[in-house]
């Protein structure tokens, strides 16, 4: 019996799969890359006070202040924008995961080794 990647047949096979999986791969990749860079959460805190944006890596892109905030002391305004950025962050947090596991596998290596980087 012939190793099955001495023989041309199985190994031409064997590429054609393997290439199969590389670009498969490759386009899940980018499908992932894709949705995460156009990914935006927005939350607000608990009374209405700020409300943020954040991009997929938790940075912040927007704030928005209702005009509540005049009439409340500057801390109380701090506090709510870390509150509500905090929750952004968190929702960043589950849309990442939900993401790497669509594109890539819910047990893929990679997806936990970015989801892990990200974090």
């Amino acid at each position: 019996m012939t190793e099955p990647l001495l023989d041309p047949d199985s190994s031409r096979e064997y590429l054609r799969d393997w290439k199969g999986r590389v670009d498969r791969a490759a386009a899940a990749t980018q499908a992932m890359s894709e949705r995460l860079d156009g990914l935006r959460i927005s939350a607000s805190d608990g009374n209405n006070l700020a409300e943020v944006v954040i991009d997929s890596g938790g940075v912040l892109v927007e704030v928005r202040f209702s005009e509540r905030i005049r009439s409340v002391a500057p801390d109380a305004v701090s506090r709510a924008v870390m509150e509500a950025h905090g929750t952004a962050r968190h929702r960043a947090a589950k849309a990442r995961h939900d993401i790497l596991s669509e594109t890539l596998g819910a047990d893929s290596a990679v997806a936990r080794a970015i989801e892990e980087r990200l974090a």
